[in-house]
């Protein structure tokens, strides 16, 4: 009886062991701790203006083997003038550390040292980030993006503006210490100055702000006598009546780096709004002609004039008078033609005839010279 009973615990403890084991649920060989490195960073983009420099990228949320990050470290932002092939990264500024990144774009604004650019304006600052664990330990570095470290000028203080019948006028006084630029260059010339500067005017369709802004060309700028000296005015003969928008004014650098022509955008100017009214009328008619008729009984004259070149023109208003008396319209409706019959005159009267012009928002311009004619007696 011992030896079965003996064989028995045998069997008992022995599937109380691969009990044990198989519990656990442990398959195959055991895996390593993960090292919780976040992923490095790979779409890192960078876009300057002025001396700002915005840099955006899509923060990790696992890490190099593939576990989600539940808290993240610092992420160091870095910045070089130079990029060698293997770069180890300096500080420009850290990212605090906390709860694990939402889904989304992380971004960053960088302020370039004025010395850097005047000491490099044929240079660029090469950017990377790098998110580091709570230990301080990271995966490398991100991708590089760059940007151009040619130095900017400052924008026109203030931007004035007119409305004339030909389009608003942009108007800004030349600071004594941006005198030199090019300001006319059209925006293909390729300067052969290292450094070359010139002057951008925006227009934005308020009532759009959605949409892009709209760049006005500045080649046909003139120098206005009313404002101090030396200044730019640019009339804007693309803008549309009835319609209110912003403008403002930026100074370009035009550069090389990296054997490639390059051009940075200045800060931009206070903006001006401009509500594009039209209050201006047509040129009055020229060459006003009236030829009269008689016979058959009836009597009648008939005139033409030169046709108006305006746009928005549209039509006609025809005045009569005798001498005796002041003009007074004569047409019911607005003529779309320039000529014009009149059927309501007697036999042996004089009558003296103007033409007006009218646009599409009824603005009436002055009344054309007059021009007489007798009605001859059947």
């Amino acid at each position: 009886m011992r030896p079965a009973r003996y064989f028995s615990a045998l069997l008992t403890v022995a599937a109380l062991a691969l009990g044990t084991l198989t519990g656990c649920g442990v398959q195959g060989n055991p895996q390593p701790p993960s090292l919780e490195l976040p992923k490095p960073v790979s779409d890192l983009k960078a876009a300057r203006k002025g001396d700002k420099v915005l840099l955006t990228w899509t923060a990790p949320r696992e890490t190099t083997d593939k576990v989600r990050i539940k808290e993240v470290g610092k992420t160091r932002i870095c910045r070089a003038s130079v990029a060698p092939a293997s770069m180890e990264c300096t500080p420009a500024a850290e990212a605090p550390a906390g709860q694990a990144p939402a889904p989304g774009t992380a971004t960053f604004t960088d302020t370039l040292p004025r010395e850097l650019q005047e000491q490099h304006p044929t240079g660029v600052a090469v950017y990377t980030v790098e998110a580091v664990n709570l230990r301080g330990r990271s995966a490398g570095p991100s991708n590089q993006a760059r940007v151009p470290l040619a130095p900017t000028l400052p924008p026109p203080g203030q931007v004035l503006s007119q409305v004339t019948a030909e389009g608003p006028v942009l108007s800004w006084v030349v600071p004594a210490d941006q005198q030199g630029m090019a300001l006319l260059l059209p925006e293909t010339t390729k300067d052969q100055q290292p450094v070359a500067y010139r002057y951008r005017l925006y227009r934005q369709d308020k009532g759009q702000p959605a949409a892009a802004a709209v760049i006005i060309p500045i080649e046909n700028a003139f120098a206005s006598p009313q404002l101090a000296q030396p200044n730019l005015n640019v009339r804007d003969t693309g803008a549309e009546w009835e319609k209110t928008y912003l403008y403002w004014v930026t100074t370009v650098t035009r550069s090389t780096a990296e054997g490639k022509s390059v051009e940075v955008e200045g800060e931009d100017s206070p903006p001006v709004e401009v509500s594009v009214h039209d209050v201006f009328p047509p040129a009055a008619p020229k060459e006003v002609q009236a030829v009269a008729t008689s016979g058959g009984g009836q009597s009648f004259v008939d005139l033409t004039w030169t046709l108006n070149s305006e746009a928005d023109l549209a039509g006609y208003n025809v005045y009569r008078r005798e001498a005796s008396s002041q003009p007074a319209k004569i047409n019911t409706e607005l003529l779309k033609t320039p000529a014009f019959r009149d059927a309501n005159v007697a036999a042996g009267h004089t009558y003296l005839y103007s033409v007006s012009a009218v646009d599409l928002r009824e603005n009436e311009s002055g009344r054309s010279e007059e021009t007489s004619e007798t009605v001859p007696q059947p």
